[in-house]
């Protein structure tokens, strides 16, 4: 795994390691030529309110990039965790599942989602946002754009 660095945008801290699914919060984490770490961004995270409680599909359950992989409810949010590539879960993070905080203090760390076999990595990878100036563009925007609709704090 390449040496993780982290920016923080507007008061939120961004990880540049790693790809984003702007629409759905989730960043993918290559751990390998076709394996995967998924979690969701603090932005995420914070617009969902606080987290009480995550579940997620089983071990060797077939993913479908735009399909859900598990469910999240939160103070603000009760929904899917929309999978941001295709492929089959390979392990799921048991801790978050019992200490859904894990998720808000680390997002990028201990609190990771799943983890995947990507069965479409060279169709689906180029499809998520990974120029560090696209991604803080990205994410400065969201921001803006959540604290002048008064879904997170200025």
């Amino acid at each position: 795994m390449a040496q993780e660095e982290r920016v923080i945008v507007a008061g939120f801290p961004l990880a540049l390691d790693r790809r984003y699914h702007a629409e759905t919060h989730m960043w993918v984490l290559l751990t390998g030529p076709s394996r995967a770490r998924i979690g969701m961004d603090p932005l995420g995270i914070e617009t969902s309110g606080t987290l009480a409680e995550l579940s997620f599909l089983p071990v060797g359950t077939k993913l479908t990039a735009g399909r859900p992989f598990g469910q999240l409810e939160a103070a603000k949010f009760v929904g899917p965790l929309v999978s941001p590539v295709s492929g089959a879960v390979l392990a799921v993070n048991d801790e978050v599942a019992v200490d859904v905080a894990l998720a808000e203090r680390d997002p990028y760390g201990a609190g990771w989602l799943i983890e995947a076999n990507l069965s479409d990595a060279a169709g689906e990878l180029p499809g998520l946002l990974a120029d560090t100036a696209e991604v803080i563009a990205w994410f400065a925007a969201k921001i803006a754009d959540y604290r002048r609709k008064g879904v997170i704090a200025q």
